[in-house]
């Protein structure tokens, strides 16, 4: 049966996942599923913050995309370590390959690793990859009701990190109605607002990084 085959992969994936996140927890790293729709900014916001963390943290990133390597060479302009995942028209990244991907970054002294899924608002959230956390980017220019229309997405992460912000005069959307519809479906998120280009917001997201850090280097 179809249900059979689909509980099936999601079991082998979620297998590999658990076994991934006992990895991370054993090297205090903290892990980070970056997911987003294409556009939202997701690579802007990882620049910035690998530049403005570069001094404090060791941060390694695995970069998903159906294609190109663009992605991993601007992370890898930052200084930091990156690996580049092409799925080839897949809609995600699995747990067997961010495990083949860690296993080619090599994970020693890395503070956080950040999965830079491919961009999509519906499949990577199926699939866990070893991750502490599920963060999701939405960006002004996508729409306030995209929480309601992709609610899983949002009930998965403990993250939202609303981008662009600084368009805000310029686009027709409604912070708070997107924070409601995000918070309708999982009332403990976390919402981040701010602008990748200009820095503004981007501290309070650094501040629940350096937090979250400090918990996992504790759990050791």
């Amino acid at each position: 049966m179809k249900v059979d085959v689909v509980r099936n992969i999601l079991e082998a994936n979620d297998a590999v996942a658990a076994e991934l996140n006992a990895r991370f927890s054993s090297l205090g790293i903290l892990a980070l599923n970056l997911m987003s729709s294409p556009g939202s900014g997701k690579t802007t916001v990882l620049e910035r913050t690998l530049t403005d963390l570069k001094q404090e943290f060791s941060i390694a990133v695995i970069e998903g995309d159906c294609q190109t390597e663009n992605d991993a060479r601007r992370v890898a302009a930052t200084g930091a370590r990156a690996v580049q995942i092409n799925t080839k028209g897949g809609c995600h990244l699995d747990s067997a390959m961010v495990r083949d991907a860690c296993d080619e970054l090599g994970l020693d002294g890395t503070d956080i690793l950040v999965v830079e899924n491919v961009g999509n608002l519906v499949c990577p959230a199926e699939f866990h990859v070893g991750e502490d956390y599920k963060v999701t980017i939405l960006s002004v220019t996508e729409g306030d009701d995209k929480p309601e229309k992709y609610p899983f997405i949002f009930a998965e992460s403990r993250v939202m990190i609303l981008n662009k912000i600084d368009l805000l005069p310029y686009v027709n959307f409604n912070v708070d109605r997107a924070c409601a519809f995000a918070r309708a479906v999982n009332r403990d998120i976390e919402i981040f607002s701010v602008s990748a280009t200009t820095g503004q917001g981007m501290e309070d997201w650094y501040a629940w990084l350096r937090r979250e850090r400090a918990a996992k280097q504790q759990k050791k």
